[in-house]
């Protein structure tokens, strides 16, 4: 079997612990207006690279020194887990070779309808922590947002938690859209039904993929909007962990 990727990063920081190997996956179903990997969207494209689990792997182990405690490979995309087959066979090689996973994902392919459930309780156990997106709690702003409402994202997020899976929680922050405080509010009110959250972390907005827009031909609608201001960012993190 192999992956649909669109790139791979070698050192990552900021995406799970330690210094971790980043695959990114091609194809995404949602249609976030801000988003930064818009070429990612398309399940395949000319410059796709199709690659075997084994193949990703060795190239990964070339970076373990790097790696510490912590470190492994994280899968992102696009949306990682519209590509649920190859990740079972990546993680199930990943965990024979001792190697931390970990998966970046939105949850929007979430169903707990078969076969993708099966699936996915297998991939769990495979799987070390998830980078969990919540792009916006009101289920009708999430669609003018992404293009897909939330409810089966919210219900992913209820498993994880029954099953004691790990998660981080990233927020973007965008002004005029997510940065209101009573949808702020309500969020929190919903991370507290969750008994598995590890880490929030509120991300600023920013434009820096308004560029790929341009060069596929899709409109940018927040080209004008600025950065969230650092007391924005600030009020966030505050509501978001219960300390405001």
């Amino acid at each position: 079997m192999k992956g649909a990727v669109h790139s791979i990063e070698t050192f990552g920081s900021v995406d799970g612990p330690g210094i971790r190997f980043i695959i990114f996956l091609q194809g995404c179903n949602m249609r976030c207006r801000y988003c930064h990997n818009a070429d990612t969207w398309a399940l395949e494209r000319e410059d796709t690279q199709f690659m075997e689990a084994d193949e990703l792997l060795d190239r990964a182990e070339r970076y373990k020194p790097y790696w510490g405690k912590e470190g492994g490979i994280t899968v992102s995309g696009g949306e990682a887990l519209l590509q649920i087959d190859f990740l079972l066979e990546l993680f199930t090689k990943a965990k024979e070779r001792g190697i931390n996973t970990c998966i970046d994902t939105a949850g929007q392919p979430f169903t707990r309808q078969e076969p993708f459930f099966s699936k996915f309780e297998q991939l769990m156990k495979l799987t070390d922590l998830l980078l969990f997106d919540i792009k916006h709690i009101d289920k009708e702003q999430h669609k003018l947002l992404t293009g897909q409402d939330n409810e089966n994202i919210l219900d992913c997020m209820h498993y994880l938690s029954d099953i004691g899976k790990p998660i981080w929680i990233r927020h973007v922050l965008v002004p005029g859209i997510t940065d209101d405080d009573e949808y702020l509010r309500r969020t929190r009110k919903f991370i507290e039904t969750l008994s598995n959250v590890d880490r929030i972390e509120v991300l600023p907005y920013h434009n820096l993929g308004v560029y790929k827009f341009k060069e596929l031909g899709i409109p940018y609608t927040l080209e004008d909007t600025k950065s969230p201001s650092k007391e924005r960012v600030e009020n966030a993190e505050q509501i978001l962990r219960g300390q405001k």
